[in-house]
Protein backbone atom coordinates (compact mmCIF):
# COMPACT_ATOMS: atom_id res chain seq x y z
CA UNK A 1 0.00 0.00 0.00
CA UNK A 2 1.13 3.69 -0.31
CA UNK A 3 2.90 5.50 2.34
CA UNK A 4 -0.27 6.72 4.54
CA UNK A 5 -0.66 10.03 4.65
CA UNK A 6 -0.25 10.33 8.59
CA UNK A 7 3.64 8.71 8.44
CA UNK A 8 3.94 11.34 5.60
CA UNK A 9 2.97 13.91 6.96
CA UNK A 10 5.70 13.36 9.95
CA UNK A 11 8.02 12.99 8.09
CA UNK A 12 8.03 16.21 6.18
CA UNK A 13 6.87 18.53 9.22
CA UNK A 14 10.55 19.30 9.33
CA UNK A 15 11.47 19.28 5.61
CA UNK A 16 8.22 22.15 6.14
CA UNK A 17 9.07 23.78 8.83
CA UNK A 18 13.12 24.52 7.39
CA UNK A 19 11.54 25.89 4.81
CA UNK A 20 8.99 28.09 6.27
CA UNK A 21 12.00 29.61 8.53
CA UNK A 22 14.35 29.90 5.60
CA UNK A 23 11.61 31.79 3.61
CA UNK A 24 11.36 34.49 6.45
CA UNK A 25 14.97 35.10 6.26
CA UNK A 26 14.94 35.90 2.80
CA UNK A 27 12.78 37.62 0.07
CA UNK A 28 11.35 36.08 -2.58
CA UNK A 29 13.93 36.29 -5.33
CA UNK A 30 16.25 34.78 -3.05
CA UNK A 31 15.39 31.46 -3.71
CA UNK A 32 16.10 31.77 -7.05
CA UNK A 33 19.73 32.12 -7.57
CA UNK A 34 21.69 34.14 -10.66
CA UNK A 35 21.95 31.25 -12.81
CA UNK A 36 18.09 30.39 -12.64
CA UNK A 37 18.92 27.10 -9.89
CA UNK A 38 16.77 26.49 -6.75
CA UNK A 39 19.15 24.50 -4.98
CA UNK A 40 16.93 24.65 -1.77
CA UNK A 41 13.76 23.71 -3.51
CA UNK A 42 15.66 20.55 -5.50
CA UNK A 43 16.65 19.77 -1.87
CA UNK A 44 13.49 19.66 -0.03
CA UNK A 45 11.30 17.93 -3.38
CA UNK A 46 13.95 15.43 -3.37
CA UNK A 47 13.51 14.77 0.42
CA UNK A 48 9.64 14.46 -0.26
CA UNK A 49 10.55 12.73 -2.90
CA UNK A 50 11.80 9.67 -1.31
CA UNK A 51 9.53 10.12 1.88
CA UNK A 52 6.76 9.57 -0.52
CA UNK A 53 8.16 6.71 -2.28
CA UNK A 54 7.98 7.69 -5.77
CA UNK A 55 9.96 6.00 -7.87
CA UNK A 56 10.96 8.87 -10.34
CA UNK A 57 9.28 12.91 -11.08
CA UNK A 58 10.21 15.76 -12.86
CA UNK A 59 9.59 19.22 -11.97
CA UNK A 60 9.82 22.78 -13.32
CA UNK A 61 9.41 26.58 -11.89
CA UNK A 62 8.55 29.64 -14.53
CA UNK A 63 8.92 32.88 -13.70
CA UNK A 64 7.99 35.83 -16.03
CA UNK A 65 8.56 39.18 -16.26
CA UNK A 66 11.70 41.04 -16.59
CA UNK A 67 13.75 38.45 -14.75
CA UNK A 68 12.37 35.53 -16.68
CA UNK A 69 13.62 32.15 -14.58
CA UNK A 70 12.75 28.90 -15.81
CA UNK A 71 14.10 25.79 -13.67
CA UNK A 72 14.01 22.52 -14.83
CA UNK A 73 14.64 19.24 -12.90
CA UNK A 74 14.24 15.71 -12.75
CA UNK A 75 14.45 13.33 -9.57
CA UNK A 76 14.73 9.61 -9.12
CA UNK A 77 13.77 7.28 -11.99
CA UNK A 78 11.68 6.86 -14.81
CA UNK A 79 12.45 3.37 -15.18
CA UNK A 80 13.50 1.63 -11.43
CA UNK A 81 14.49 -1.68 -13.21
CA UNK A 82 17.08 0.48 -16.13
CA UNK A 83 18.48 2.48 -13.86
CA UNK A 84 17.25 5.31 -16.47
CA UNK A 85 17.07 8.56 -14.44
CA UNK A 86 13.99 11.45 -14.78
CA UNK A 87 14.39 14.70 -16.53
CA UNK A 88 12.31 17.38 -17.67
CA UNK A 89 11.70 15.36 -20.78
CA UNK A 90 10.17 12.21 -19.40
CA UNK A 91 7.09 11.39 -20.55
CA UNK A 92 3.89 10.95 -17.91
CA UNK A 93 0.41 10.43 -18.36
CA UNK A 94 -0.98 13.62 -16.69
CA UNK A 95 -4.29 12.04 -16.06
CA UNK A 96 -6.57 14.59 -14.63
CA UNK A 97 -4.43 17.77 -15.78
CA UNK A 98 -5.62 16.97 -19.64
CA UNK A 99 -8.66 19.02 -18.32
CA UNK A 100 -6.78 22.28 -18.20
CA UNK A 101 -6.03 22.23 -22.10
CA UNK A 102 -9.92 20.65 -23.18
CA UNK A 103 -10.98 23.49 -21.06
CA UNK A 104 -9.10 25.81 -22.93
CA UNK A 105 -10.33 24.52 -26.67
CA UNK A 106 -14.41 24.80 -25.53
CA UNK A 107 -13.23 28.64 -24.20
CA UNK A 108 -11.88 28.91 -27.89
CA UNK A 109 -14.89 27.85 -29.19
CA UNK A 110 -17.11 30.35 -27.14
CA UNK A 111 -14.50 33.40 -28.06
CA UNK A 112 -15.38 32.70 -31.62
CA UNK A 113 -19.14 32.44 -31.09
CA UNK A 114 -19.48 29.17 -31.87
CA UNK A 115 -21.87 28.35 -28.48
CA UNK A 116 -22.48 30.35 -25.12
CA UNK A 117 -21.26 29.04 -21.59
CA UNK A 118 -24.59 29.02 -20.80
CA UNK A 119 -26.99 27.30 -23.36
CA UNK A 120 -28.11 24.05 -22.33
CA UNK A 121 -26.30 20.74 -24.13
CA UNK A 122 -29.42 19.92 -25.85
CA UNK A 123 -29.14 23.13 -28.01
CA UNK A 124 -26.01 21.46 -29.59
CA UNK A 125 -27.83 17.80 -29.77
CA UNK A 126 -26.08 16.31 -26.50
CA UNK A 127 -28.18 14.72 -23.54
CA UNK A 128 -25.62 13.21 -21.39
CA UNK A 129 -24.93 13.98 -18.40
CA UNK A 130 -28.51 16.12 -18.44
CA UNK A 131 -30.01 17.89 -21.28
CA UNK A 132 -30.11 21.05 -19.57
CA UNK A 133 -26.54 21.09 -18.10
CA UNK A 134 -24.65 24.20 -19.47
CA UNK A 135 -21.00 24.06 -20.72
CA UNK A 136 -20.03 26.68 -17.74
CA UNK A 137 -21.54 24.01 -15.66
CA UNK A 138 -19.53 21.26 -16.98
CA UNK A 139 -16.10 22.95 -17.08
CA UNK A 140 -16.63 24.03 -13.62
CA UNK A 141 -17.90 20.60 -12.34
CA UNK A 142 -21.16 22.38 -10.90
CA UNK A 143 -24.10 19.40 -10.41
CA UNK A 144 -27.15 20.21 -9.32
CA UNK A 145 -26.35 23.84 -8.60
CA UNK A 146 -23.40 22.87 -6.05
CA UNK A 147 -19.82 22.05 -6.79
CA UNK A 148 -18.57 18.59 -7.27
CA UNK A 149 -15.41 17.37 -8.73
CA UNK A 150 -16.02 14.67 -11.70
CA UNK A 151 -13.69 13.63 -14.20
CA UNK A 152 -16.20 11.25 -15.58
CA UNK A 153 -18.92 14.01 -15.56
CA UNK A 154 -16.37 16.78 -17.28
CA UNK A 155 -15.31 14.20 -19.63
CA UNK A 156 -18.23 15.08 -21.81
CA UNK A 157 -16.72 18.38 -22.85
CA UNK A 158 -15.18 15.82 -25.13
CA UNK A 159 -18.77 15.85 -27.37
CA UNK A 160 -19.32 19.51 -27.05
CA UNK A 161 -15.98 20.05 -28.43
CA UNK A 162 -16.36 17.43 -31.18
CA UNK A 163 -19.66 19.78 -31.66
CA UNK A 164 -17.60 23.09 -32.01
CA UNK A 165 -14.94 21.72 -33.95
CA UNK A 166 -16.39 17.93 -36.60
CA UNK A 167 -13.33 16.10 -36.19
CA UNK A 168 -12.00 13.56 -33.24
CA UNK A 169 -11.55 15.49 -30.22
CA UNK A 170 -7.84 14.15 -30.04
CA UNK A 171 -7.43 15.98 -33.58
CA UNK A 172 -8.49 18.98 -32.16
CA UNK A 173 -5.77 18.21 -29.00
CA UNK A 174 -2.90 17.98 -31.87
CA UNK A 175 -3.80 20.40 -33.66
CA UNK A 176 -4.96 23.30 -31.98
CA UNK A 177 -2.57 22.74 -28.63
CA UNK A 178 0.33 20.07 -29.54
CA UNK A 179 1.48 21.24 -32.61
CA UNK A 180 0.39 25.03 -32.66
CA UNK A 181 2.46 24.89 -29.52
CA UNK A 182 5.39 22.70 -30.87
CA UNK A 183 4.50 20.04 -27.61
CA UNK A 184 6.10 17.31 -29.60
CA UNK A 185 6.92 15.12 -26.92
CA UNK A 186 3.29 15.19 -25.91
CA UNK A 187 0.82 12.59 -27.26
CA UNK A 188 -2.96 12.64 -27.53
CA UNK A 189 -3.41 8.74 -25.90
CA UNK A 190 -1.65 5.69 -24.88
CA UNK A 191 -2.91 3.76 -27.58
CA UNK A 192 -1.32 4.56 -30.75
CA UNK A 193 1.43 1.52 -30.36
CA UNK A 194 -2.01 -0.25 -30.81
CA UNK A 195 -1.90 -2.13 -34.34
CA UNK A 196 -5.45 -2.33 -34.71
CA UNK A 197 -6.01 1.52 -34.01
CA UNK A 198 -8.16 2.59 -36.70
CA UNK A 199 -8.30 6.23 -37.64
CA UNK A 200 -10.23 7.96 -40.19
CA UNK A 201 -7.97 8.15 -43.31
CA UNK A 202 -5.79 11.61 -43.36
CA UNK A 203 -6.99 12.79 -39.62
CA UNK A 204 -3.13 12.01 -39.07
CA UNK A 205 -0.37 11.83 -41.47
CA UNK A 206 2.86 9.17 -40.54
CA UNK A 207 5.27 11.76 -39.24
CA UNK A 208 2.09 11.96 -36.40
CA UNK A 209 1.62 8.42 -35.79
CA UNK A 210 5.73 7.58 -35.66
CA UNK A 211 6.12 10.55 -33.20
CA UNK A 212 3.50 9.28 -30.81
CA UNK A 213 5.05 5.78 -30.87
CA UNK A 214 8.27 7.27 -29.86
CA UNK A 215 6.80 9.47 -27.34
CA UNK A 216 5.00 6.10 -25.81
CA UNK A 217 9.04 4.26 -26.17
CA UNK A 218 10.42 6.86 -23.63
CA UNK A 219 6.89 7.37 -21.24
CA UNK A 220 8.01 6.68 -17.23
CA UNK A 221 7.23 3.31 -16.42
CA UNK A 222 3.72 3.06 -13.83
CA UNK A 223 4.21 2.07 -10.33
CA UNK A 224 1.95 1.26 -7.08
CA UNK A 225 4.13 2.37 -4.05
CA UNK A 226 4.11 -0.13 -1.43
CA UNK A 227 6.49 1.65 0.60
CA UNK A 228 9.12 3.94 1.04
CA UNK A 229 11.81 2.46 -1.07
CA UNK A 230 9.54 -0.36 -2.19
CA UNK A 231 7.12 0.10 -5.46
CA UNK A 232 5.87 -2.55 -8.35
CA UNK A 233 5.65 -1.88 -12.18
CA UNK A 234 1.47 -1.14 -12.69
CA UNK A 235 0.05 -2.63 -16.24
CA UNK A 236 -2.67 -0.41 -17.35
CA UNK A 237 -4.60 -1.04 -20.22
CA UNK A 238 -4.16 1.66 -23.56
CA UNK A 239 -6.57 4.17 -23.69
CA UNK A 240 -7.29 7.16 -26.15
CA UNK A 241 -7.87 10.66 -24.78
CA UNK A 242 -10.96 12.79 -23.49
CA UNK A 243 -11.55 15.81 -22.31
CA UNK A 244 -10.52 14.60 -18.58
CA UNK A 245 -8.18 11.96 -19.38
CA UNK A 246 -5.53 10.51 -21.85
CA UNK A 247 -2.43 13.73 -22.46
CA UNK A 248 0.98 12.12 -22.36
CA UNK A 249 3.39 15.09 -21.66
CA UNK A 250 6.56 16.29 -20.56
CA UNK A 251 6.97 19.38 -18.02
CA UNK A 252 9.42 20.59 -20.79
CA UNK A 253 6.21 20.79 -23.15
CA UNK A 254 3.63 21.92 -20.63
CA UNK A 255 6.11 24.89 -19.64
CA UNK A 256 5.11 26.26 -23.74
CA UNK A 257 1.30 25.48 -22.83
CA UNK A 258 1.68 27.34 -19.87
CA UNK A 259 3.47 30.33 -21.64
CA UNK A 260 1.15 30.58 -24.24
CA UNK A 261 -2.02 30.54 -21.36
CA UNK A 262 -0.16 34.03 -19.80
CA UNK A 263 0.35 35.49 -23.65
CA UNK A 264 -2.99 36.70 -23.46
CA UNK A 265 -3.81 39.02 -26.23
CA UNK A 266 -0.17 38.88 -27.27
CA UNK A 267 -1.01 35.93 -29.13
CA UNK A 268 -1.53 33.26 -26.37
CA UNK A 269 -4.36 30.45 -26.22
CA UNK A 270 -7.43 32.43 -24.90
CA UNK A 271 -7.52 36.12 -24.64
CA UNK A 272 -7.21 38.04 -21.58
CA UNK A 273 -10.98 38.74 -20.50
CA UNK A 274 -11.33 34.87 -21.25
CA UNK A 275 -8.54 34.05 -18.95
CA UNK A 276 -9.64 35.88 -16.22
CA UNK A 277 -13.10 34.38 -16.24
CA UNK A 278 -11.68 30.90 -16.36
CA UNK A 279 -9.48 31.92 -13.48
CA UNK A 280 -12.48 33.04 -11.19
CA UNK A 281 -14.51 31.16 -8.70
CA UNK A 282 -17.71 29.94 -10.04
CA UNK A 283 -20.63 29.95 -7.75
CA UNK A 284 -23.57 27.47 -6.78
CA UNK A 285 -27.04 27.98 -7.14
CA UNK A 286 -26.97 30.24 -3.95
CA UNK A 287 -24.31 32.46 -5.13
CA UNK A 288 -21.95 31.00 -2.90
CA UNK A 289 -18.19 30.59 -4.15
CA UNK A 290 -16.77 27.15 -5.33
CA UNK A 291 -13.27 26.23 -5.97
CA UNK A 292 -13.66 25.73 -9.33
CA UNK A 293 -13.41 28.40 -12.16
CA UNK A 294 -13.56 27.43 -15.60
CA UNK A 295 -11.26 24.14 -15.87
CA UNK A 296 -9.37 24.75 -12.98
CA UNK A 297 -9.56 25.06 -9.61
CA UNK A 298 -8.84 28.34 -7.76
CA UNK A 299 -8.46 29.93 -4.60
CA UNK A 300 -6.68 32.34 -2.13
CA UNK A 301 -3.80 32.14 -0.17
CA UNK A 302 -2.11 34.81 1.89
CA UNK A 303 -4.66 37.04 -0.18
CA UNK A 304 -3.12 36.09 -3.14
CA UNK A 305 -4.92 33.70 -6.31
CA UNK A 306 -3.94 30.39 -6.84
CA UNK A 307 -4.78 28.79 -9.82
CA UNK A 308 -4.07 24.92 -10.08
CA UNK A 309 -5.58 21.37 -11.38
CA UNK A 310 -3.70 17.52 -10.50
CA UNK A 311 -3.64 14.31 -12.07
CA UNK A 312 -4.06 11.07 -10.51
CA UNK A 313 -4.26 7.72 -12.38
CA UNK A 314 -4.41 5.14 -9.72
CA UNK A 315 -1.40 3.61 -8.66
CA UNK A 316 1.17 4.25 -11.79
CA UNK A 317 0.82 8.34 -12.17
CA UNK A 318 -0.03 11.82 -10.90
CA UNK A 319 0.99 15.41 -11.56
CA UNK A 320 0.43 18.92 -10.34
CA UNK A 321 0.13 22.70 -12.14
CA UNK A 322 -0.04 25.13 -9.66
CA UNK A 323 0.06 29.19 -10.88
CA UNK A 324 0.34 32.33 -8.75
CA UNK A 325 -0.66 34.92 -11.85
CA UNK A 326 -0.25 38.00 -9.67
CA UNK A 327 3.58 36.83 -9.09
CA UNK A 328 3.87 35.19 -12.92
CA UNK A 329 4.91 32.12 -11.55
CA UNK A 330 4.13 28.38 -11.87
CA UNK A 331 4.84 25.03 -10.44
CA UNK A 332 4.67 22.02 -12.58
CA UNK A 333 5.31 18.50 -11.06
CA UNK A 334 4.62 15.06 -13.07
CA UNK A 335 5.10 11.30 -11.49
CA UNK A 336 5.25 7.95 -12.08
CA UNK A 337 3.24 7.06 -8.86
CA UNK A 338 -0.04 8.37 -7.82
CA UNK A 339 2.30 10.12 -4.62
CA UNK A 340 1.42 13.92 -5.77
CA UNK A 341 -2.09 13.43 -5.44
CA UNK A 342 -3.84 10.39 -3.86
CA UNK A 343 -2.18 11.07 -0.43
CA UNK A 344 -4.05 15.02 -0.60
CA UNK A 345 -7.62 14.77 -1.29
CA UNK A 346 -7.12 17.40 -3.70
CA UNK A 347 -10.71 17.02 -5.44
CA UNK A 348 -12.12 18.83 -2.18
CA UNK A 349 -10.59 22.14 -3.67
CA UNK A 350 -7.50 22.65 -1.80
CA UNK A 351 -4.08 22.86 -3.29
CA UNK A 352 -2.42 23.57 0.58
CA UNK A 353 -3.74 20.24 1.52
CA UNK A 354 -0.72 18.83 -1.01
CA UNK A 355 2.66 18.98 0.93
CA UNK A 356 4.53 19.44 -2.52
CA UNK A 357 2.69 22.72 -3.04
CA UNK A 358 2.42 23.53 0.43
CA UNK A 359 6.32 23.46 0.14
CA UNK A 360 6.56 25.86 -2.91
CA UNK A 361 4.14 27.98 -1.24
CA UNK A 362 6.34 28.12 1.85
CA UNK A 363 9.13 28.99 -0.28
CA UNK A 364 7.45 31.71 -2.62
CA UNK A 365 5.23 33.69 -0.45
Amino acid sequence: MALPRRRLLACVVAVLGSAALLRGQQQQPAIFTPGGTLPVLESYLESLRQQAGIPGMSAAVLRGGDDEVTWEKGFGYENVATRVRATPDTPYLIGDATETLAAVLLLQCVEQRRMSLDDPIERFGLTSPEPTVTPRQLLSHAAGGAFAYSPDRFAHVTELMEWCAPQPFRKSVAHRILNHLAMFDSAPGTDWKDPQLSLPDGLFDDADRARYRAVLDRIAVPYRVLGRNKAERSELPISGITASGGLVSTVRDLEKFDRALDAGDAGGLLEVPTLVAAWTPSGTASGAPTPMGLGWFVQYYKGERLVWHFGNVPNAYSSLILKIPARNMTFILLANSDGLSSPFDLAEGDVTKSLFASLFLKLVM
